[in-house]
């Protein structure tokens, strides 16, 4: 199981390596036809990899991320799943699962984080404004208590005990007067 440390390590892997991220689909190239006379495609054993190229011609290669409907990439994710967990085999569902998981997050973390900055009358979100989302979130400040935002400050909070306490009025007139 993948513990809440390792996925934010993994997401700032991902969101600080944008110029890897592809965004355009690559095509195949069309098969050339096959030399043999029969109208079947040539058999070589294996899954029939060469009768689908042949069959699918028009189609494009599409990702991972596009198939699972994800924003973040899986294959990446898998990869990284694979180079950092202590047994390299690892489910394609799983980097699925994972891409799934960090998307929503970092989809509900900038919400949260919007909202702080529109509250703030700002456009743009920062360090401080995520810091206000997370903490304020119950979910988010159970999953990402131990984790510390730089330049992001803490919260406003005032101890009860440095507030003044409401007196009396008599308690608030004083006595001038020196005698004994």
């Amino acid at each position: 199981m993948v513990q809440a440390s390792e996925l934010i390590h993994m997401l700032s892997l991902i969101v600080l390596q944008p110029s890897k991220i592809r965004a355009t689909p690559v095509a195949v190239k069309p098969a050339a036809p096959s030399p043999t006379p029969s109208s079947k495609a040539p058999t070589h054993g294996g899954k029939g990899k060469a009768a689908m190229i042949l069959l699918n011609q028009t189609q494009t290669r599409m990702s991972r991320s596009k198939r699972a409907g994800l924003q973040f990439s899986v294959a990446r994710i898998h990869r990284k799943l694979k180079t950092t967990t202590e047994k390299p085999r690892v489910t394609f569902s799983a980097a699925v699962y994972c891409a799934a998981v960090i998307e929503y997050l970092v989809a509900e973390v900038t919400e949260l984080g919007g909202n702080a900055a529109r509250d703030a009358h700002r456009k743009t979100i920062t360090p401080r404004h995520l810091q206000l989302a997370i903490r304020n979130d119950d979910e988010l400040d159970k999953l990402l208590k131990n984790v510390v935002i730089m330049e992001s400050g803490v919260l406003p909070r005032i101890e009860p005990e440095l507030l003044r306490k409401p007196t009396s009025k008599r308690a608030q007139t004083y006595d001038y007067s020196q005698e004994v």
